[in-house]
C-alpha cells in the first residue's frame, strides 16, 4: 500500500466520519435527552411525558404528537448539569470532527491530482497528504472522547436523579444516537491510523516528504558525496601539496 494513492480506507474512513458528524448534529438538535413521565391515577386525565433536550423542552400526553407545552428557552435555563455540560461538549466535538474532515478532504484531493512531477519554485507549498491523514486521525479521536464522555455521563446521572427525587427518569434515544456517532468517530480514527500504519514504513520520521524529487532534481543530487546529504550546497576545495 502506497501513501501515495488513494485507497478505499481513507475514502471509507471519510464517508465514516461524515456519517458521525451527522449523527452529532442529529443528537444535538433532537428533543429527546431525558424524559420526565408523570402518571395520573385519575381516570379522566392522561398520563403527561415532559421531553427534555439541550435547546428545547417539551409536554405531551400519551398517545398525542402535539406538545402541550414547548419551551424554547430551556437552553438558556437549564437546570441539569449533564446537559448543560453537553451543550459545550457537543458543539466543540462538531468543529473538532469537521475540521478532521477538511485535513482528510485536503489529503486525499492532493494525492489524486497532484501532478508526478511537482513544481520546484512550489515546493514550499507541497503538501503532506499521509501527515493530513495522520492529524485527522487524531482530531476524530478527540472529537470522540468530547462527545462520548459526557454522553455517558447523561446515563448515571439518570440514576442519581432517581435516587435524589422519585424514579421518573429516563434516557432518550438522543443518548443513543451520539454514543453510536461517538463510536463512528473512533472507528474513522482506527481506519486513518491503520492505513497510515500499513502505507508508510514505521522507522521512517512522521513528517518525512512523501513526494519523490522529479527526475530533473536528481541530476544536481548525483554528484554530491554521502556525507553532504543534509547539506544545501557543497563545495570542494582542491588541496595541492607541494614536494620538494
Amino acid at each position: 500500500m502506497g501513501c501515495r494513492d488513494v485507497h478505499a480506507a481513507t475514502v471509507l474512513s471519510f464517508l465514516c466520519g461524515i456519517a458521525s458528524v451527522a449523527g452529532l448534529f442529529a443528537g444535538t438538535l433532537l428533543p429527546n435527552w431525558r424524559k420526565l413521565r408523570l402518571i395520573t391515577f385519575n381516570r379522566n386525565e392522561k398520563n403527561l411525558t415532559v421531553y427534555t433536550g439541550l435547546w428545547v423542552k417539551c409536554a405531551r400526553y400519551d398517545g398525542s404528537s402535539d406538545c402541550l407545552m414547548y419551551d424554547t428557552t430551556w437552553y438558556s435555563s437549564v437546570d441539569q448539569l449533564d446537559l448543560r455540560v453537553l451543550q459545550f461538549a457537543l458543539p466543540l466535538s462538531i468543529l473538532i470532527a469537521m475540521g478532521a474532515l477538511l485535513l482528510c478532504l485536503i489529503g486525499m484531493c492532493n494525492t489524486a491530482f497532484r501532478s508526478s512531477v511537482p513544481n520546484i519554485k512550489l515546493a514550499k507549498c507541497l503538501v503532506n497528504s499521509a501527515g493530513c491523514h495522520l492529524v485527522a486521525g487524531l482530531l476524530f479521536f478527540l472529537a470522540g472522547t468530547v462527545s462520548l464522555s459526557p454522553s455517558i455521563w447523561v446515563i448515571f446521572y439518570n440514576v442519581h436523579l432517581n435516587r435524589k427525587f422519585e424514579p421518573v427518569f429516563t434516557f432518550d434515544y438522543a443518548v443513543y444516537v451520539t454514543i453510536a456517532s461517538a463510536g463512528g468517530l473512533f472507528m474513522t480514527s482506527l481506519l486513518l491510523f491503520v492505513w497510515y500504519c500499513a502505507c508508510k514504513s514505521l522507522p521512517s520520521p512522521f513528517w518525512q516528504p512523501l513526494y519523490s524529487h522529479p527526475p530533473s532534481m536528481h541530476t544536481y543530487s548525483q554528484p554530491y558525496s554521502a556525507r553532504s546529504r543534509l547539506s544545501a550546497i557543497e563545495i570542494d576545495i582542491p588541496v595541492v601539496s607541494h614536494t620538494s
